[in-house]
């Protein structure tokens, strides 16, 4: 039997109803990726009531800060995504999101733990060794939100890069941390099969590119099962199809796009490398052209020290039995801040308790237990404190005062 879940300390403790109140205001208000306006707003004010320093937004609805510590140390980077999908919400929670759009992926509870870390943190400052900086980045199911804060120089100065992602699939308390990769690369694809259109009545005189396109993606379902090694793992997904504007014209052209995840960069190339062998080889046959074009969001790749840290610190919080290792065929740009400074990105299971049913990420009635907020708070504080050497565990939860 699992340890009880443990007991925050009093900071946080005293922090949490305004988390939680934070997290249902920007679920209530959920914004689309490059459209946080709102969301930078009670991100900005918070910060700025709190008085750290170098307050500011970033990457246009972005917002960073930074915990400047009284003694020397690592500067360390603490990662959140702040914005919401284009869902319809469909919990029925008192504090639902009615304008189209849906933190269906935990991130208004990734943003309510990092205001509460970036408070404890800034209101024991004078025994932290170091700083930490914060990054509220928008656009991560978008892409591109890190992107830009990276341009903009958020990571100038950064030794370490943390994060942790809400995973409602797991029970509440359990941590998930892996060396190397734990969120897969993915890789956006299109193809386009160009053919000769005409009358539907007479197909002999076309070379269509619907049927063309039809034997394209069921030869593509050969490329995990044939190409890939069982020790390996690949997905390959066309989840979009269009053509033509009527049933009884043939279009000249015929246009497929979706997804491949991959955790390996060799393993990627031979995917690449395969399909555009049986694209060629299926259009050839038909006498048809095609065009396949792809980009690639790298893969969430840990350091193996950093890793092995947080599974460390996460064990004697929560006991041994709740830290496991996992891979996510999911993506997250995450992955550009890893690339920049060794780090680790973790997932804190947050299974909502006493229901029928828990719903998965990206779904209309997904939601999570709000008592991953203290928890996953305190957990930031103990990597934080292992990382810098600082014992901020028993000091006073007093504001500080306002700057002139």
């Amino acid at each position: 039997m699992a340890a009880p879940l443990p007991t925050p300390r009093p900071l946080v403790q005293s922090l949490t109803p305004d988390a939680i109140a934070v997290r249902r205001d920007l679920h209530r208000h959920a914004e689309l990726s490059t459209e946080e306006h709102r969301t930078q707003r009670v991100i900005l004010e918070w910060l700025q009531r709190e008085c750290l320093d170098e307050v500011r937004p970033m990457n246009k609805t972005g917002v960073t800060a930074l915990v400047r510590g009284a003694r020397p140390g690592p500067t360390l980077l603490w990662r959140a995504d702040i914005d919401a999908l284009p869902l319809d919400e469909e919990t029925g929670l008192a504090f639902a999101s009615d304008n189209g759009a849906m933190h269906a992926c935990g991130h208004d509870g990734h943003t309510a733990i990092a205001l509460a870390l970036a408070t404890a943190l800034q209101r024991t400052r004078e025994r932290l060794n170091g700083a930490v900086r914060f990054a509220f980045q928008p656009a991560e199911e978008r892409v591109g939100g890190a992107v830009g804060m990276i341009d903009e120089g958020i990571m100038d100065g950064v030794d370490r890069v943390y994060g942790l992602h809400i995973w409602a699939s797991n029970p509440l308390g359990d941590v998930l941390v892996t060396p190397g990769p734990i969120f897969a690369a993915a890789t956006h694809f299109r193809i386009i099969i160009r053919g000769r259109g005409g009358h539907a009545a007479s197909p002999h005189e076309t070379i269509d590119p619907v049927v063309v396109a039809a034997h394209v993606i069921v030869a593509l379902q050969t490329v995990v099962s044939r190409a890939v090694s069982p020790d390996e793992t690949a997905v390959l997904t066309v989840g979009r199809l269009e053509a033509g504007k009527r049933g009884n014209i043939i279009p000249d052209e015929a246009m497929m796009s979706g997804t491949i995840r991959t955790y390996e960069q060799h393993v990627l190339d031979r995917v690449l490398k395969r399909a555009d062998e049986i694209i060629r080889g299926v259009t050839s046959a038909w006498r048809a052209d095609y065009q396949f074009d792809h980009s690639t969001l790298p893969a969430c790749v840990n350091d193996p020290e950093a890793a092995a840290r947080v599974a460390a610190v996460a064990g004697a919080m929560f006991g041994p039995e709740r830290v496991h290792q996992a891979r996510v065929t999911g993506a997250d740009d995450m992955a550009y801040f890893l690339e920049r400074a060794p780090g680790v990105y973790f997932l804190l299971g947050a299974a909502p308790r006493h229901v029928d049913r828990v719903y998965p990420h990206h779904h209309a009635r997904f939601d999570f237990d709000e008592a991953c907020i203290p928890l996953g708070a305190e957990l930031a504080l103990r990597i934080i404190e292992s990382e810098t050497s600082s014992d901020l565990s028993d000091q006073p939860t007093r504001r500080n005062a306002p700057q002139a």
